[in-house]
């Protein structure tokens, strides 16, 4: 599939050529970098497949909370992973190593490598990394040996609790299962880690730095600890998530993990591998304003520099994977900031949140959101926000309500904003 032409030379295609769209590195001396793997594990579905099914039905993974001392919490509900069976897929030393979120993020990665039929032998295991977002790393094992220490009595741990819970741990397994001897590190910025992490290794291979980058996040924050926390801040809904709907009463929490093979163009091509989708272009930035509250023009900033680095104008964006929590702030904030940057396209957009389905991972939301957004690249579906029931003023976009639709899209937005101010936004095509 090829994009459609619009009569306008972006600033890529002024660089490279309009009629090159092979070349690589790039006329800038930037390589291109697209995506031959992907995988998934989220309260939608164990992998990819079965979550872009649950995307395309508008299904919820939204349901009744099941964990120790459910009960003493307000918040019951949360997009919860409910069958998960780590003997499944790991040994008893990997399970007593391993917290949920760096098992979820091998089932995710295991999926994304098979998919890419990449092996990291000899140089190109030198050439490769792992860059991971998430935010709580290991809370279910802070959560467990807090209640061993101070609600058991107990006075020691198990020796493998530091390395089971540092949130480098994810990262760091990743890289020991496939080999990956290049950059390795993990990203906490909130609910826009994984972003940020995608986002990063984009510029890795794009720069060179780097030729295929293992990158997405994961979250495994659905323990009472994890709940209760989050219960403070009083942005939580008690009975679902309704993005951008009037009656929106707060966040629900999900868990699980994204990831995804971002690789060389050239080095794609050369083995004949299936591309998904191309990363074309990342910005963030920082609102430096407030630790909670979002700015629209932090966000605004965000979006057009993911457009200027992508050299895409802003008619040819056809959909955004909204942030889109379902708090009061952050969805008209969100609409304000999309408003301002696209003008009067802004009313040809369609706009979507699919924690509406998969809840907020924080830290993994943005991995599983990136989903969506090749699907309707690849598929020509756009994913709805579900949950929709009375329109707000103050969110005056198409978000696709309820119902996916179909739709041929040839450019994509995909939106994180994160306590804190930070910002991150990437931008991808279809090849």
């Amino acid at each position: 599939m090829s994009p459609k032409k619009t009569g306008k030379k972006t600033a890529r295609e002024q660089s490279v050529g309009a009629g090159d769209r092979s070349a690589s590195p790039r006329g800038d001396g930037l390589r291109r970098v697209v995506i031959t793997g992907a995988g998934t594990i989220n309260a939608l579905g164990h992998d990819v497949d079965t979550t872009l099914a649950a995307f395309r039905e508008g299904r919820s993974g939204i349901t009744a909370l099941n964990f120790r001392d459910v009960d003493r919490l307000s918040i019951q509900i949360g997009a919860q992973i409910h069958d998960w069976r780590p003997e499944d897929y790991f040994n008893r030393q990997q399970i007593l190593l391993y917290d949920k979120f760096t098992q979820f993020t091998l089932l995710a990665a295991k999926q994304a490598v098979a998919q890419s039929g990449l092996a990291f032998h000899g140089a190109l295991g030198l050439r490769s990394g792992v860059i991971l977002g998430t935010a709580g790393g290991g809370l279910n094992t802070w959560d467990d040996n807090y209640r061993a220490v101070y609600e058991e009595g107990k006075n020691r741990v198990h020796p493998f609790v530091v390395p089971k819970l540092m949130n480098n741990a994810a990262a760091s397994h990743t890289s020991m299962e496939f080999g990956l001897r290049g950059p390795s590190f993990t990203v906490a910025t909130a609910c826009a880690s994984s972003n940020h992490a995608m986002g990063l290794a984009f510029q890795m291979v794009r720069s060179g730095a780097a030729q295929v980058m293992l990158t997405g996040g994961s979250e495994a924050m659905l323990c009472f600890g994890g709940v209760k926390a989050w219960e403070g801040l009083r942005v939580m809904s008690k009975d679902a998530c309704r993005p951008f709907s009037a009656n929106r009463n707060g966040m629900v929490q999900g868990e699980g993990a994204g990831v995804f093979v971002f690789e060389d163009y050239d080095h794609a091509r050369a083995r004949g591998a299936e591309i998904l989708a191309e990363v074309v272009g990342f910005a963030m930035s920082s609102d430096a304003q407030d630790i909670v509250m979002p700015s629209a023009q932090g966000a605004e900033r965000a979006i057009t520099g993911a457009l200027r680095d992508a050299g895409l104008n802003p008619d040819q964006i056809g959909y955004i994977n909204a942030h889109g929590t379902g708090t009061a702030a952050n969805d008209k904030t969100e609409c304000a900031a999309v408003a301002h940057a696209f003008g009067h396209h802004a009313d040809r957009l369609m706009i979507s949140s699919t924690k509406s389905m998969h809840g907020h991972l924080i830290g993994g939301t943005g991995a599983v959101e990136l989903l969506a957004c090749i699907m309707a690249l690849r598929d020509g579906i756009i994913a709805p926000t579900i949950g929709y029931q009375e329109p707000d003023p103050e969110c005056a976009l198409d978000v696709v309500p309820n119902e996916a639709r179909e739709a041929t899209v040839d450019a994509v937005l995909s939106n994180a904003f994160a306590f804190g101010g930070l910002n991150a936004v990437i931008a991808l095509r279809r090849i």
